[in-house]
């Protein structure tokens, strides 16, 4: 399924559930948003997101615990639950999704590939992360990345 498809199948189905959506993107710079905001009627279901690029942004604007950025780095599961949750309850919207990673071309200097990616989706009782190894230039593991939150959406909600 091609990723505007994908898109358009996650607006309609948050529209059958009567749900709001709210995203947070590091590595994927907004494509989620944008991707989402090309389907006509989305602002029915999506209030919108944070491009949360900087680790600053991500503890101020998300309430991304400093310590979980010192302690786990921005590239991790605890920081893409903590995202998503924040950018749910900033936005006060019925679920959330985040996306945090290494597209590349350079890793982050830990020995962590380019490709690890951190996708998670929160809703007030639930909140679940998926650990991705993607590959490909930089573009291809957004894209991927953008793919991979949508069909999380599709999985869970």
């Amino acid at each position: 399924m091609k990723m505007n498809t994908r898109a358009e199948a996650v607006v309609s189905r948050l529209k059958e559930q009567g749900l709001t959506l709210a995203t947070a993107e590091s590595c994927t710079g907004g494509l989620i948003g944008k991707l989402l905001t090309d389907v006509p009627g989305a602002s029915a279901v999506y209030k919108g997101g944070v491009i949360s690029y900087v680790n600053e942004i991500k503890h101020r604007l998300l309430g991304v615990e400093q310590e979980t950025l010192d302690v786990c780095t921005a590239v991790s599961r605890e920081t893409a639950h903590e995202m998503a949750r924040g950018v749910r309850e900033r936005l006060k919207t019925d679920c959330a999704v985040s996306v945090t990673g290494l597209a590349g071309p350079d890793g982050d200097g830990t020995g962590r590939p380019v490709g690890l990616v951190y996708i998670a989706v929160d809703t007030a009782g639930f909140s679940f992360c998926k650990e991705l190894h993607l590959s490909g230039d930089r573009a291809q593991i957004r894209e991927q990345a953008a793919d991979a939150v949508f069909q999380l959406i599709l999985d869970t909600i």
